[in-house]
């Protein structure tokens, strides 16, 4: 039965090399009814291995482990001999039993992998991790809770460096993770008193747990203990700051914090740019009429100025994200859009093609052969085979008339003859209508 919420699907028949077991019940996406509708209706059993392998090798541990809810599933899948065994797609399963309410079935579980791993304190430290680690991205707080408890009395237990340190990480993770950063900051102060000193990746997790809860003090006083411990600032810190600035719409802290990241050489990253763009509500509100966007740098400065957002902007276009995912030789110039959330894809494609207008103008550089923007198709988007990305560059293509036209060897990809793109560029009426609505290809 297909419909609804679930999907009821009989188990493969026995021929197929597996016994019976109850029908299954899941709540599942389209990808997922396909593939246990295969599997159900698959006869012969190297058919039905070959499928089985084909989705865990394809599969993210996230996606295997939605797809293994129920235990008769997993249950069947790991007889087979060429099924890797691992602890992290356990820990993922029992957080997902759990958060279902199917505590017998978890803790049957548990008690498997712990009898497989045996005395190894080290294995076994690390399968407490996993399940920190999962339940703390399901928000369990009553899991992480739980599972500290644990891990932490094998902390005390044991005379291993290496268990104690990679306890002591996840469990601090766990705590900011689920919003209890007060929690993890006594856990690094108990950490110094047993001589073990906190990584940088425990003091940026004590950032993020507070940054997360806006309170914003205490975050910049973590930021300091950063830097008194010896660390250096990076990207991947910066990044988390943004957003908890943005969170809470302190976009007069952002705007000091970009400048810092600027004239400390801390580069952006594309995640720089979701951070930023993702707290401008005046640009969320934009998007929502694609056809009536501003197809040029200065004219959404223009719509920006009113709330400050647009000081955001030009900062991040003195940043080099722009040349990180954009490749030019003699053969190609690709522009790559993956990773970047709707706002930044919109920036970015306006300040290509005012970089690109610049760059042949100055006359140094010379067109490539071909041009191509690559926007996916959709497959991780919410609805899969719909990319917002590549709705937004069709709309700013087809109103700019540009020649880029979706390649028909991928569709996820737009795609130009690089001559004819240089001269629609530089073309000196190329851009003076680019704000008028135009109407669409049709061979778009």
């Amino acid at each position: 039965m297909i419909g609804g919420r679930g999907l009821q699907l009989s188990a493969p028949p026995i021929s197929a090399g597996f016994r019976q077991y109850p029908p299954l019940v899941c709540a599942l996406t389209k990808q997922g009814h396909r593939f246990l509708s295969s599997l159900a209706t698959t006869d012969e059993p190297s058919a039905a291995t070959g499928l089985l392998r084909k989705f865990v090798a394809s599969s993210s541990k996230h996606e295997i482990a939605n797809r293994f809810t129920y235990l008769q599933f997993y249950s069947m899948i790991k007889r087979e001999t060429w099924f890797c065994w691992n602890a992290k797609l356990v820990a993922d399963l029992i957080a997902l039993l759990q958060k279902e309410e199917r505590f017998d079935e978890a803790e049957n579980l548990i008690t498997e992998t712990i009898l497989k791993l045996g005395f190894k304190e080290r294995d076994l430290c690390m399968f407490y991790c996993n399940l920190v680690d999962s339940h703390a991205k399901h928000r369990s707080e009553r899991g992480v809770l739980d599972y500290c408890t644990q891990l932490r009395q094998l902390i005390l237990q044991s005379s291993s460096v290496y268990v104690k340190q990679r306890g002591y990480e996840s469990m601090i993770a766990g705590f900011c993770e689920i919003g209890l950063p007060n929690k993890a900051e006594k856990l690094i102060e108990e950490m110094r008193e047993k001589g073990l000193k906190p990584s940088v990746f425990e003091l940026r997790s004590l950032v993020y747990g507070y940054g997360q809860k806006g309170f914003l003090e205490d975050m910049k006083r973590s930021i300091v203990q950063i830097e008194k411990e010896g660390f250096e600032l990076d990207t991947i810190c910066c990044n988390m700051v943004l957003s908890s600035f943005g969170a809470h719409n302190e976009l007069l802290d952002m705007l000091s914090w970009l400048k810092k990241m600027r004239n400390s050489g801390i580069p952006f990253s594309v995640r720089t740019y979701n951070s930023v763009l993702n707290s401008c509500p005046t640009i969320f509100l934009l998007l929502e009429d694609m056809k009536s966007l501003p197809l040029s740098i200065d004219e959404l400065v223009d719509n920006l100025n009113i709330n400050g957002e647009a000081n955001l902007v030009l900062e991040l276009l003195k940043s080099t994200v722009l040349d990180q995912v954009m490749e030019w030789n003699s053969s190609e110039l690709k522009l790559d859009l993956h990773g970047m959330h709707l706002s930044t894809a919109y920036l970015i494609l306006l300040q290509w093609f005012d970089n690109l207008k610049r760059r042949f103008e100055s006359g140094n550089r010379t067109a490539p052969t071909e041009i191509l923007v690559v926007c996916g198709c959709g497959k991780h988007s919410s609805k899969r085979g719909e990319s917002p990305v590549k709705g937004l560059a069709k709309e700013i293509i087809v109103r700019m008339k540009c020649p880029l036209r979706i390649d028909r060897k991928n569709i996820g990809c737009f795609i130009a003859k690089g001559k004819s793109f240089k001269e629609w560029l530089c073309h000196e009426d190329a851009n003076k209508n680019c704000s008028e609505i135009m109407k669409p290809c049709d061979s778009m």
